[in-house]
């Protein structure tokens, strides 16, 4: 068995006599909303190294309790979490700010900016949103996220074999990339709208519920205003 694969034919045969793992690792990686590992996956299932059932549930049900635990940390620890770490503390105020007015659709499409996608989970166990309601559009929108990314990944692998013949290896490797990049691309712009609606539509993040700093909001918020 080669272990440092010269091609993508021989990559894909790695994951193949490694099923186990490799679902594992697609579980991890999707408990983590990565959108290029569930590309990937999706175009592997095409090539016969993934079963698409599976891999779909794998990634639903990877999704699902990587948020489910992200809002456990969120709901326990609160702010405490980042004060160390002012970037990913940037992230989480940004989904906190956009989560105060559109906690619905925030639920349902963070998965898939870049930068926000790892850390919403953090900030709705930070708000005021309840377990049941987190845990119903949460299941759901993991399994929106593991159909919808999955079989983009398969349909790229349909429409590269019908663009390349097998002796071309090479190019089919370059086209995922490609097809990788533009994807990782169109995340990032995501995430560049969601800040920009984030300062334009919410008032700054104050904090969780009863935290000192949300207390002290809204005391400002009910003095008199003078004149």
């Amino acid at each position: 068995m080669t272990f440092f694969p010269t091609d993508l034919t021989s990559f894909l045969e790695i994951i193949r006599q490694n099923a186990d793992v490799a679902y594992s690792m697609m579980f991890a990686w999707a408990s983590s909303h990565s959108l290029l590992m569930a590309l990937f996956g999706g175009y592997a299932a095409h090539s016969g190294v993934f079963n698409l059932g599976v891999l779909i549930g794998v990634c639903w049900v990877g999704s699902f309790f990587g948020d489910v635990f992200r809002f456990w940390l969120g709901r326990k620890f609160g702010s405490r979490l980042f004060s160390r770490f002012p970037r990913l503390e940037k992230h989480v105020n940004t989904a906190a700010r956009l989560a105060q007015r559109h906690y619905l659709w925030m639920i349902l499409l963070h998965r898939y900016p870049h930068g926000i996608r790892g850390v919403a989970g953090f900030a709705y166990g930070m708000s005021a949103l309840s377990w049941p309601l987190f845990l119903a559009v949460n299941f759901v929108a993991a399994g929106i996220w593991a159909c919808a990314i999955v079989s983009a990944g398969y349909a790229f692998g349909q429409v590269s074999e019908k663009l390349m013949s097998d002796a071309s290896s090479s190019l089919g490797f370059v086209m995922l990339v490609v097809f990788l990049g533009l994807s990782w691309i169109l995340a990032k712009k995501l995430e560049d709208a969601a800040e920009r609606d984030a300062k334009q539509t919410a008032p700054a993040f104050a904090g969780p519920p009863g935290s000192d700093a949300a207390r002290r909001d809204r005391r400002q918020r009910r003095r008199p205003k003078a004149g």
